[in-house]
Parts: structure tokens; sequence; C-alpha cells
């Protein structure tokens, strides 16, 4: 089970990170549905982990980072 976690611990590392580095090089927009997707699901990764590791403060922003990106999605949603 730790092999797991650990797992969805460096997943959302690599698709918040990407995220943010395909942002600021331009590869993808702010707005765009990708860009929220790998944030809300990094985010959850981060969470899984964090929670695991009984680091509160972590998992605490990282649910807020999540409710933010599915907040963006549902606005999305509602335009389109």
């Amino acid at each position: 089970m730790s092999i797991l976690i650990e797992l969805a611990g460096w997943i959302g590392f690599v698709l918040v990170l990407g995220a943010y580095g395909l942002l600021s090089a331009g590869r993808l927009d702010a707005k765009s549905r990708i860009y929220q997707w790998m944030n809300v699901i990094g985010a959850g990764g981060f969470v899984v982990n964090t929670i695991a590791n009984h680091a509160i403060p972590s998992a605490t922003l990282n649910v807020i980072w999540m409710g933010i990106g599915v907040f963006a999605l549902w606005r999305m949603g509602r335009v389109t």
C-alpha cells in the first residue's frame, strides 16, 4: 500500500509541475481544461500522499487547490 501512496504523490508532482511548466512556456493556457485537470488530478495525488504521511497543512492546501480547479472546470462547463 505504501508504494501506491508514494506513486500517487509522484504522479501529483509530475502533473502539477508539468502543468505549471507548460503554462510558463506558453504551451498551455490557464483557462484550458487540460491545465485545470492536470492541477486537479495532481493535487489529488498530493492529498493522498500528504494525508497518509500526516502532513495536514499540505493536505489542506491541496484540497483547496483541487477545489479551485474543480470550480474553474465547472465554470467552463457552464459557459460552453
